[in-house]
């Protein structure tokens, strides 16, 4: 039987990271599966929806009839990779337009996905044929190139997140800068392990920026198919502080489990390796609804 503790710190939790169909790259479950099981399940509060390769707010607003009943949030996303255009503002101005609250810097466009790919630990591969180009964000006057600021501005007037992808760390840096000169208030840093290759001291200079470092289940979760050392994740959250973590489950792929089994897995395991109860809350309660505005 499950611990009682961990659902009573998974109840009501947040998930800032999740991968349903409809994807290039084979599913588990669509958006509205997903939610209503977690809501059933732990009293999901919301959900970031996230694909590589089309906004998301669009699949979000064609399933919200199907979850009429339930009151977990459904949050649309967009990754600025090159199949929806790359820095393509008019794809950002629909998806925050529309409701979304997440832009993702190039993720499988970027140069440090693409020249680490095949050695990223089973990254998934599409299902169909889709051309990706890499997408530069830095120029050579090692400055943001300039489809950014007016994507910087409009994250910032709607109060998203802007999220790093999977940039090199040193461009992300230069991003993140140029993002808060124009006014973004809110950063992630997603999986810093995992393709982007961010040591803890460079995640600090993200953080004293005002982001958070965003970890995923599916690399530490036991039923899982990659299996990192759960102590991994501790020592950087102790490292970094659990005021400065979030824990998205980054699941939804073929064949692993689903958002609400791996939080079970990791939030137990991390309880057995002596995180308290506080932190744990701080982690999955607390800094989610400060990012995206969500009430109790």
């Amino acid at each position: 039987m499950t611990n009682e503790t961990v659902l009573r710190i998974l109840d009501g939790m947040i998930d800032p990271h999740c991968h349903p169909a409809p994807s290039a790259m084979p599913r588990e479950f669509d958006a509205a599966t997903g939610a209503r099981d977690g809501w059933e399940r732990v009293k999901m509060r919301a959900m970031v929806f996230k694909c590589h390769h089309h906004n998301t707010q669009m699949d979000v607003l064609a399933q919200k009839r199907l979850l009429e009943d339930i009151p977990t949030e459904i949050i649309g996303a967009v990754a600025l990779n090159s199949s929806i255009g790359g820095l393509n503002l008019a794809q950002v101005q629909m998806c925050l337009g529309l409701g979304g609250k997440v832009v993702y810097l190039p993720t499988v466009s970027s140069g440090r996905h693409i020249d680490n790919h095949a050695e990223s630990h089973g990254f998934p591969s599409t299902t169909v044929e889709v051309t990706t180009k890499r997408i530069e964000v830095v120029g050579q006057d090692g400055d943001v190139v300039p489809e950014l600021p007016p994507i910087f501005d409009l994250i910032a007037e709607k109060d998203a997140v802007l999220n790093g992808g999977h940039l090199h760390p040193d461009d992300m840096e230069v991003c993140f800068t140029a993002a808060r000169e124009h006014g973004v208030n809110k950063l992630v840093i997603s999986h810093p392990d995992f393709v982007i290759g961010a040591e803890p001291e460079q995640c600090r200079k993200f953080i004293d920026m005002g982001a958070k470092v965003e970890h995923e289940l599916h690399m530490y979760d036991p039923g899982a198919k990659m299996k990192w050392p759960l102590e991994q994740l501790l020592e950087w959250i102790n490292v970094l502080g659990p005021e400065n973590t979030l824990l998205g489950s980054d699941l939804g792929q073929k064949g692993f489990p689903w958002p609400v089994d791996g939080y079970i897995r990791v939030v137990e395991g991390l309880l057995e390796l002596g995180l308290s109860e506080d932190a744990l809350r701080t982690i999955v309660h607390t800094n989610p609804r400060t990012l995206f505005n969500i009430e109790d």
